[in-house]
């Protein structure tokens, strides 16, 4: 019986140092931060298939919360993933689907606001890319393939990615970290502090390895023209 006491006692020891680890990890601490602002999006778009003219298939991406209160909230994504979307639905905290709209687009600079009536949610802390230089490290919040996860019983849930900043383009920020279908829209964040620095999107066709954030100062420029009180 001692042995066994004494088995139990260093188990969870070593729980609660493992738990210890985690606590004192900043990504973990960054990416607590952001995950409840994350949403998903699922949709209907005009298929791409010539066998399928006219109709429709299942699309989704990633958005962030940005603004809320008693009014609803507002979800900040790039363009590309709501073009020409209907039964646009935002999946809240991992479980709760509302529908959406589309109130506004800039789709010179891939920018999209969509609003829900679903108030008071929690909204992310938006920071600058100012500053940022290459190899600050950051992750990537989002709902890569959301489908495919569904079809394998798995689940929706939030998926976080940590990269580093690779170079600072143009009007883009490039990682080192590829964008996964469903990740689109998603929060660029600082790994240390968790305040978002860019959205994710996916620019080069024929090279997927190579993924892209358009800062947020581009994206904070757009969302003062909406803000809603």
């Amino acid at each position: 019986m001692k042995t066994l006491a004494a088995a139990a006692l260093l188990a969870l020891s070593a729980c609660n140092s493992n738990a210890k680890a985690l606590d004192s990890d900043p990504f973990v601490t960054a990416f607590r931060i952001v995950r409840p602002s994350v949403v998903l999006f699922t949709m209907k778009i005009p298929s791409d298939d010539p066998k399928k003219k006219g109709q429709w298939d299942d699309a989704y991406g990633t958005g962030v919360i940005v603004a809320s209160g008693a009014w609803g909230s507002q979800i900040l994504t790039v363009d590309h993933v709501i073009e020409d979307a209907r039964n646009l639905r935002a999946t809240i905290a991992e479980k709760t689907v509302v529908p959406a709209r589309v109130v506004a687009r800039d789709k010179k600079n891939d920018l999209a606001l969509v609003e829900t009536s679903r108030p008071d949610l929690p909204a992310a802390t938006l920071s600058t890319a100012v500053g940022v230089q290459p190899g600050t490290a950051i992750g990537i919040a989002g709902f890569p393939i959301p489908d495919a996860f569904a079809d394998e019983g798995l689940g929706v849930a939030t998926s976080v990615y940590a990269g580093r900043v690779s170079s600072i383009r143009k009007g883009a920020i490039e990682l080192d970290l590829a964008i996964i279908p469903g990740e689109s829209g998603g929060p660029v964040f600082d790994a240390r502090t968790g305040a978002i620095i860019g959205l994710a999107e996916s620019r080069f066709e024929e090279e997927k390895a190579i993924g892209f954030a358009i800062p947020i100062d581009e994206a904070e420029a757009f969302l003062a023209k909406y803000e809603r009180r």
